[in-house]
């Protein structure tokens, strides 16, 4: 029998590419977003059921989950970055970042649990970042969601192993997705001339030639091992720039690394 795999955030980049991918593989796959109604393409694939959910709200969640019949996997992907510095940060802000990337997650896979664990089976695939184990200036937000959502699902795989469920992380590095302009909410300096020069550095490596990769192909295809191979792994670093800035950290202490990534923004 043909699996089910549930993405969330299917609308665009990341989560586009991983229900293509599911979809060429033979998988049903539920595509949630949530706004279902503008979808196009996706909706148009054999075994592609679009479907509205919004990690933030409980009752789409349910209806959901529910109308998917057995899921076999779950991909956490929905999420979105905010940059800016800590001290220009609205409230709303600050709480909104957190509802998504983090209590989202969490709300969503408890909607999916108690199938798995009735079955003693299933994969929870949450989508991270390299940025949930490194940091850059200026995305106190985004990193504070991103190092939650680590320590969540590092620390749940010791709850579901046992009952046959495994958990992983997918870090990617940069992408040149929608992610800066669709999918990042931007506060910057608010109005606080201490802090302008260094948003400005952030922002103009994020927009160097090179720097974000145009293969996000291949975080799907991460996506789909972790879904299939079928052992504990937990992390899945994705991308050279990732995996290299990864390596870096763990062979610096934190002031060198510190060091080492202001000098490059000129801070």
């Amino acid at each position: 029998m043909k699996k089910t795999v549930l993405i969330t955030g299917a609308s665009s980049g990341f989560g586009r590419e991983t229900v293509k991918l599911f979809q060429q593989k033979g998988w049903n796959v539920i595509a949630t977003m949530r706004s279902p109604e503008k979808e196009k393409e996706l909706n148009l694939l054999p075994g592609v059921s679009v479907v509205r959910l919004d990690v933030t709200d409980e009752a789409s969640i349910k209806e959901a989950t529910a109308g998917a019949g057995p899921i076999d996997v779950l991909v956490n992907n929905a999420g979105y970055g905010t940059l800016g510095a800590l001290e220009a940060a609205p409230d709303s802000v600050i709480r909104q970042q957190m509802e998504v990337n983090f209590f989202g997650v969490i709300a969503v896979t408890r909607a999916v649990l108690p199938g798995m664990r009735a079955r003693r089976s299933g994969v929870i695939i949450n989508v991270s970042s390299m940025g949930g184990r490194v940091v850059f200036p200026f995305s106190t937000l985004y990193h504070a969601s991103k190092f939650a959502i680590e320590g969540l699902t590092e620390s749940l795989q010791y709850e579901l192993n046992p009952l046959g469920i495994r958990t992983k992380l997918i870090e990617p590095g940069g992408y040149r997705t929608d992610f800066a302009s669709r999918s990042m909410a931007l506060f910057g300096d608010g109005g606080i001339a201490e802090y302008t020069k260094g948003i400005g550095a952030l922002k103009a490596m994020m927009d160097t030639e090179g720097v974000m990769s145009e293969n996000i192909g291949e975080v799907a295809e991460a996506v789909y091992l972790a879904a299939t191979d079928d052992t504990e792994t937990l992390r899945y670093p994705v991308g050279a720039g990732a995996i290299a800035l990864l390596d870096a950290r763990t062979k610096m202490d934190d002031i060198a690394f510190k060091k080492m990534l202001a000098g490059q923004l000129g801070m």
